[in-house]
C-alpha cells in the first residue's frame, strides 16, 4: 500500500504495558511474528494516543486533522530473509475519527474501528477511557505523572523501558485482505518519556481468560509522551499463513 508521508504532533500518548507469559502471546500471534522477551516475559499493552495537525508532509497546517486513537500492541520479532527484525504487532486499532475508519486498510495502513473516548486530564493527572461502537473492546487508564518507577516492572528503570519502546516504532496490523499485514513506521523528531503512576487500568482484552488466564498477565508499567512532532511512513506489507486472533 502506497502512503504519502504523514506529519503531525503527538499531543498525548500513553503506553500502558503488561508483561505476559510468552506461551499465551505465541498462541494469538500469526506467523511470522513471535514474542519479543524481556527477562523471560513477553510485552504487550495499549497505546492511547491523541494526534493533532496530521496531514501529508508538505500540506499546510490548516489541512491537518485531530483524533483520539487506541492500539493494542504486542512486542514482536520476525525474520526477514534471514535477518531478525523487531517491532510491534497491532491486532486492533480503534479511533474517534470517522475518516480513519473509512481510509484505514484502504488508503492508510491498518483497519480501524470506530470508538467513543472519554478523556479528562490536567498537566499531572490523566484519565482516558474508550469503548468501541461494536461493543467488543473497552479500555480505561488513569494515572499521575511520577518520578517513581514501579518495582513490579521487568525493566530496571525508565531509561531501560524508553530504549525498548523506541525500538518498537515499526508496527504491523491485519489488512482487510486475510493473511496480509500492513506496515506503518513512527518517526519522532525527539523522544522523551515520563513515568505514569497508574491508579486504574482495565482492558477487556487482557482481562479475557479465554486468551489470558489470570496468572499469565500482569500490569507492568505506564509511560507518557506529550507534544512530540512526528511522521508516519508506510512500509511494505507482510504475508502470513496463520490467522492469529482478533482483539475483543
Amino acid at each position: 500500500m502506497w502512503l504519502p508521508v504523514m506529519r503531525g504532533v503527538i499531543d498525548r500518548r500513553i503506553l500502558a504495558n503488561y508483561h505476559v507469559d510468552p506461551e499465551y502471546l505465541a498462541r494469538i500471534l500469526p506467523a511470522p511474528f513471535r514474542p519479543k522477551l524481556v527477562q523471560g516475559w513477553g510485552l504487550a499493552g495499549i497505546c492511547l494516543i491523541r494526534l493533532k495537525r496530521v496531514r501529508p508532509r508538505f500540506f499546510p497546517l490548516a489541512m491537518g486533522f485531530s483524533s483520539e486513537n487506541a492500539a493494542h500492541r504486542i512486542a514482536v520479532e520476525w525474520d526477514d530473509h534471514g535477518v531478525p527484525r523487531q517491532g510491534v504487532y497491532v491486532p486492533r486499532r480503534d479511533t474517534s475519527s470517522r475518516l480513519n475508519t473509512l481510509v484505514g486498510g484502504r488508503v492508510f495502513p491498518g483497519v480501524h474501528q470506530h470508538a467513543r473516548f472519554d478523556v479528562r486530564e490536567t498537566d499531572r493527572h490523566l484519565s482516558v477511557a474508550m469503548r468501541s461502537d461494536d461493543g467488543k473492546t473497552r479500555v480505561a487508564v488513569e494515572g499521575t505523572v511520577s518520578d517513581r518507577w514501579p518495582s513490579e516492572s521487568v525493566f530496571e528503570s525508565l531509561a531501560e523501558a524508553s530504549t525498548f519502546f523506541e525500538c518498537g516504532s515499526l508496527g504491523y496490523s491485519p489488512a482487510a485482505c486475510p493473511g496480509t499485514f500492513e506496515g506503518l513506521e513512527l518517526r519522532t523528531f525527539q523522544w522523551h518519556l515520563e513515568s505514569l503512576d497508574v491508579s486504574k487500568i482495565q482492558s477487556s482484552f487482557f482481562e479475557d481468560p479465554e486468551f489470558f488466564p489470570p496468572e499469565s498477565v500482569h500490569f507492568d508499567s505506564a509511560l507518557l509522551m506529550r507534544n512530540i512532532e512526528h511522521e508516519w511512513h508506510g512500509r511494505p506489507s507482510l504475508r502470513s499463513a496463520g490467522e492469529g486472533v482478533s482483539v475483543r
